[in-house]
């Protein structure tokens, strides 16, 4: 109906209808769509401003993480003796106690037995079951045509995923099965074969004949001596005797007592502070950038006003009077050096934050990361991942304001399609009216060339 009222358009008069209409449509259109677009651009603007907000946020709070955790600020730790044992941090606990003195008297050693020499890994050992008996429980170890191999035992073994490893050591002798299990005195296991047939009794272990397998090496544990308190443990890699410490047990030395110490430089705990000062004021500049307000010519931030960020900024800004510890010399930011600017950067007093490192460094380092964080006690990392979290919660400021940004959109975008709709029923009402005027036209146009003939007729007539 349309194309044939726009065909019509004009058609019959020689006037640019259709022209007309199309100028009509535009200059109705035009500035309502501006100002939908306007209002797209702005929202889209704070959409994005806001998710790089929050992508910073948690940028920052995953990096002191990181530093944290990469105990890159606690220094070394240091062994007077690296042959007999050396010291590793243990992540997400801050060393304590030292310097400690440790004697090392045993090794944790694994049972290992291993049986006579066959000819190569393909000779046959018999078929019938063997039971192997571990810490983890019983394991029947089946041997038929399928596997009657040295090798077929060895795999037999492993797959039953007992806690006990086969290997086949080859020399020029021949090939001989070696069974191990894993460290620790209660990690012992047995290989029991039938008595009849006793085609299997090679294996056997305790041996039930002069052929079963030859004990190399006996489940034992470790035992230690750390400042006079022995400990017996099941392994040469030991994390629960110094709180924050891994051992690694390397050889044993009766009467040989070693020193585990820390080496923290207080370069390395300035430099935790500085990170944390610097990361923190790139994030407060963006957000300053964001939330800047308009002035005379130059338009403001794309999130000048809002709510969130400003609940953002609030929490943030308090951080250097929040309190990081319940006890101490020092429990906040402020009490080392750190000061909360006009602009809510922050900035260190060098001359501060040297004189508490000096007086008490290991107060501050537990201070700014807990051994063991807590509500009370929550550090650093702990404060932080607390604003981020209040923020990003279901009903966080941030969230509803992204929530709030995202329905405005949709919105915006339905506000386009009905504009769509409009313009639509308005060019059709606009052809209406215009096919209805240019058929009155042609009606005149005709009645007029009727009339001019009849009076040429008349005219005609009287000469």
């Amino acid at each position: 109906m349309l194309e044939s009222l726009s065909g019509l358009i004009g058609g019959q008069t020689g006037v640019n209808s259709a022209q007309i209409v199309n100028d009509l449509v535009q200059v109705t259109r035009e500035p309502r769509e501006a100002q939908i677009r306007n209002r797209q651009d702005l929202n889209n603007a704070r959409i994005s401003a806001l998710a790089s907000a929050s992508s910073s946020l948690n940028t920052f709070a995953e990096a002191l993480d990181t530093l944290l955790d990469g105990r890159r600020f606690a220094g070394d730790l240091i062994s007077s003796n690296g042959s007999v044992a050396t010291a590793d941090f243990v992540n997400g606990q801050l060393p304590q106690g030292l310097p400690v003195t440790v004697e090392v008297q045993q090794l944790a050693s694994e049972q290992r037995t291993v049986s006579r020499t066959f000819a190569n890994g393909d000779a046959a050992v018999g078929e019938g079951t063997l039971t192997l008996d571990t810490s983890q429980g019983s394991f029947d170890i089946v041997i038929n045509e399928d596997n009657d191999s040295l090798a077929g035992l060895r795999d037999a073994i492993n797959d039953a995923d007992a806690g006990v490893t086969a290997t086949i050591l080859t020399d020029v002798n021949g090939a001989r099965l070696v069974l191990a299990g894993s460290e620790g005195a209660d990690q012992s296991f047995t290989l029991s074969a039938p008595a009849a047939p006793d085609t299997l009794s090679d294996f056997a272990y305790p041996p039930a004949s002069a052929s079963g397998m030859s004990l190399v090496s006996s489940a034992a544990n470790s035992r230690i001596i750390v400042d006079g308190v022995e400990l017996n443990l099941s392994s040469n890699e030991v994390d629960n005797a110094i709180t924050g410490v891994r051992l690694n047990l390397l050889a044993a030395a009766p009467g040989e007592a070693i020193t585990i110490s820390g080496d923290r430089p207080t370069s390395s705990v300035r430099d935790l502070v500085v990170e944390f000062v610097d990361a923190y004021n790139e994030l407060r500049e963006g957000l300053n950038n964001a939330t800047r307000p308009g002035t005379d010519g130059t338009d403001g931030g794309p999130l000048a006003g809002s709510s969130a960020v400003r609940d953002m900024v609030r929490q943030l800004g308090s951080m250097s009077s929040t309190l990081l510890a319940a006890e101490g010399p020092y429990r906040t930011l402020a009490d080392i050096g750190v000061r909360t600017n006009n602009d809510g950067t922050l900035s260190i007093d060098n001359a501060r934050l040297g004189a508490v490192l000096e007086t008490d460094m290991d107060a501050v380092s537990r201070m700014l990361d807990p051994a063991n964080p807590d509500d009370s006690n929550p550090g650093l990392a702990g404060t932080l991942n607390a604003i981020r979290d209040s923020l990003q919660s279901e009903d966080g400021s941030l969230t509803l304001a992204q929530e709030r940004y995202n329905a405005v959109a949709e919105d915006l975008r339905e506000m386009l399609i009905d504009l769509d709709d409009d313009i639509d029923r308005y060019r059709a009402q606009l052809e209406q009216t215009f096919a209805n005027m240019d058929r009155q036209l042609a009606v005149l146009r005709s009645t007029q060339s009727y009339l001019d003939q009849q009076i040429s007729i008349w005219n005609d007539t009287d000469n």
